[in-house]
């Protein structure tokens, strides 16, 4: 069997490292809601495994988990390591079918290692692909693209689809997966050195600096007769904006509200109902928790997608855990280019 690539060198620890909540944001997490602290390396029990972590991931939905507004999951405690996707090594095992030396992507926290029972485990790295791709292009931001996209977006041959934060994690790949079924492309990102990116290396179509253009206007002009498919990582003025560029019966796909700072009290603005009703839209919400029967036969896609060189997620590794803690603010803020992993040595 076929097994990872790119693995780096992973250095031997007496102690475990653990990025700890510590403050409760009311919005966005910063470096100051987290403390790193160490803790002895645990012991793995019956039905358990101990893994070393060697990628971190950093997402978007970190805010949810860490905040205390109202979400789809429970917070994470104060005091405990900051819930996280990561790629791991097995060190022991105690759990039928985990072996060590067996590398995965599960639901480890930011710390060096976690005791961890089989349900933590959301793919196995088995594939002949980077190994950090496994936290990338076939984890949370590729599944998401993956199905988002085409379970609650249905992108048809000849479909404009148009995307926010395109040169994100996500929105990059949605963009690539939509060429990849015959859409026309749209991104819409923050400054010229993405649009440019857009183009040139996840093939957009067409690619808007939201900052320097007039949004509306720019859309008419990209889309003049409207957009099937809106994919929507920020919510906001640019969602106005898409609304009301929509075709009869376009499908809008709501997979993040990262523009909005925070939701208590819920902000107002333009109201979108007449647009929904006149223009015969669909407006889904995504999580991607409700679809993983579908993550197997996804990821097949995206690694066949991948080996024809129809898609590619571009990486953003910063090395070192002293980072992770301002890491979710950077992604807020768009100071990221691609999807951001922390690799810890």
């Amino acid at each position: 069997m076929s097994g990872p690539t790119d693995i780096p060198p992973i250095r031997p620890r007496d102690l475990n490292r653990q990025v700890l909540l510590t403050g409760r944001p009311e919005a966005i997490p910063e470096a100051r809601h987290f403390t790193i602290a160490e803790a002895s390396v645990p012991v793995p029990g019956p039905g358990e495994f101990l893994v070393r972590n060697i990628y971190l991931s950093v997402d978007p939905a970190q805010r949810g988990w860490a905040s205390s507004e109202a979400n789809y999951s429970q917070p994470v405690p104060l005091g405990n390591p900051m819930r996280a996707l990561a790629v791991a090594r097995v060190d022991q095992s105690r759990a039928e079918g985990i072996s060590e030396g067996d590398f995965l992507y599960g639901w480890f926290g930011w710390q060096d290692f976690c005791v961890a029972r089989p349900e933590a485990i959301m793919t196995r790295a088995t594939r002949a692909l980077p190994l950090a791709q496994f936290a990338g292009l076939l984890g949370l931001n590729g599944l998401t693209a993956h199905l988002a996209l085409t379970r609650l977006g249905r992108p048809g041959t000849g479909d404009t689809l148009a995307v926010s934060t395109a040169a994100g994690g996500v929105g990059s790949l949605v963009g690539q997966i939509g060429k990849a079924l015959g859409c026309r492309t749209i991104g819409l990102t923050g400054s010229d050195e993405k649009a440019a990116l857009c183009r040139e290396v996840y093939g957009y179509d067409v690619a808007l600096n939201y900052k320097s253009v007039d949004v509306p206007e720019a859309l008419k002009a990209a889309a003049p007769e409207g957009i099937d498919i809106f994919f929507d990582n920020t919510g906001g003025a640019i969602l106005d904006a898409a609304l009301r560029q929509m075709s009869v019966g376009g499908r809008v796909v709501q997979c993040g509200t990262a523009s909005v700072a925070s939701w208590t009290p819920p902000p107002t603005g333009p109201r979108a109902e007449r647009e929904v009703l006149t223009r015969r839209l669909i407006w889904s919400g995504f999580v991607i928790f409700d679809h993983a029967a579908h993550f197997a036969a996804a990821a097949e896609d995206l690694a066949a997608w991948h080996a024809s060189g129809q898609i590619d997620l571009r990486l953003e590794i910063k090395t070192g855990i002293e980072l992770a803690p301002g890491s979710i603010a950077d992604l807020y803020a768009g100071r990221n280019l691609g999807k951001r992993l922390i690799q810890i040595v």
